[in-house]
């Protein structure tokens, strides 16, 4: 009990001495907006694009809610042994823990944890990236079944904090095509809860 008691005093004065990065309603919904824009561009702009111009309009969102824009409390995962996620294609790829995240929406706490790819890491410009593959309550509804991914980069963490913006959070091409092969969320990153927030399931028939 004093260890979840103390674990809850950091996250919350945490929060409080982090730059704040989710307020002001207006232009966070207009940086949203350019965000979404940008997105979709650089889909299309990937010559591995699962979706050609004339399907843009069968993409969606969720009106941005800033309640889905929150502080993690972050601990890293040193030592961490690669491991293999399945993916939609039946292929597994390499992965490692690079840490967990503990933060609370709407007065329920979880965690989520965060991988780095083995191979990504090889690349010029991208030995900073981390990646968050989740499920949630609405997938197989209102969002793709297969989960929602949000890219992360290790300069993000910031005094042990880490931001989760979930209105950010993308398909994975799978939701778009069959021939990919997207991560799989591991189990341990099933959260009990609707994240009704970021891109919603691709209409095909738009």
């Amino acid at each position: 009990m004093r260890k979840l008691f103390f674990g809850i005093l950091i996250l919350f004065f945490g929060i409080l001495i982090l730059p704040v990065a989710c307020t002001h309603a207006q232009t966070y919904a207009d940086s949203i907006a350019q965000y979404r824009k940008q997105y979709i561009a650089d889909l299309l702009g990937d010559k591995r694009s699962p979706i050609k111009p004339t399907q843009v309009k069968g993409i969606s969102f969720f009106k941005p809610d800033q309640s889905y824009c929150v502080w993690g409390a972050f601990k890293e995962t040193p030592g961490s042994v690669p491991f293999m996620i399945e993916t939609h294609s039946g292929k597994k790829k390499p992965f490692r823990e690079y840490g967990t995240v503990t933060f609370a929406i709407h007065d329920t706490t979880m965690t989520l944890h965060v991988y780095q790819s083995v191979d990504l890491v090889k690349v010029d410009g991208h030995q900073d990236d981390l990646f968050v593959p989740f499920n949630d309550m609405t997938n197989y509804d209102a969002t793709f079944g297969g989960g929602r991914y949000l890219d992360l980069s290790i300069k993000d963490i910031k005094n042990d904090m880490l931001l989760l913006d979930f209105n950010k959070c993308y398909n994975p091409y799978c939701a778009y095509a069959d021939g990919f092969s997207c991560p799989i969320p591991p189990v341990e990153n099933r959260l009990h809860i609707e994240i009704p927030a970021g891109e919603r399931m691709f209409n095909q028939g738009m």
